[in-house]
């Protein structure tokens, strides 16, 4: 695999805004949810990555090219920015590599013998449902 690529804190935007859902009174009082703005095409990933990400079909992603990622499941700030740092780098990654170009094979003999045997026997099969003649 290849080595993972880094993402410069300086290309992401990050706001802290409420949590949604249930926490009681301390969702109400206390910016924890973390809001990750990423913008692919200004940033500095090489090229092949930037147009597999934009390639992507995510909702995530705007039209703009921008990946917008909202961490809300710890309880503190601090976690919520790691998760949604660690996500980024999950998917950045999984496009890092290019996926392999596919080298179309003919079917080998024996298969297209296997295949040519059971037209062959279906069709008598077939054959044999026909009216029957005295």
């Amino acid at each position: 695999m290849a080595v993972p690529i880094e993402i410069a804190e300086s290309e992401v935007e990050i706001t802290a805004i409420r949590a949604q859902g249930a926490g009681g009174q301390n969702v109400n009082k206390v910016s924890s949810a973390i809001h990750l703005r990423f913008d692919i095409p200004a940033s500095s990933l090489p090229e092949g990555v930037k147009e597999r990400l934009l390639a992507l079909r995510d909702s995530r992603i705007t039209q703009a090219g921008v990946l917008v990622l909202k961490a809300q499941q710890h309880r503190t700030q601090d976690m919520n920015r790691l998760d949604a740092f660690t996500r980024l780098h999950e998917l950045v990654n999984s496009v890092a590599e290019p996926p392999k170009t596919r080298r179309p094979t003919k079917p080998t003999y024996g298969s297209r013998q296997r295949r040519l045997e059971g037209k062959s026997q279906r069709s008598e099969t077939k054959a044999l449902r026909g009216r029957v003649t005295d």
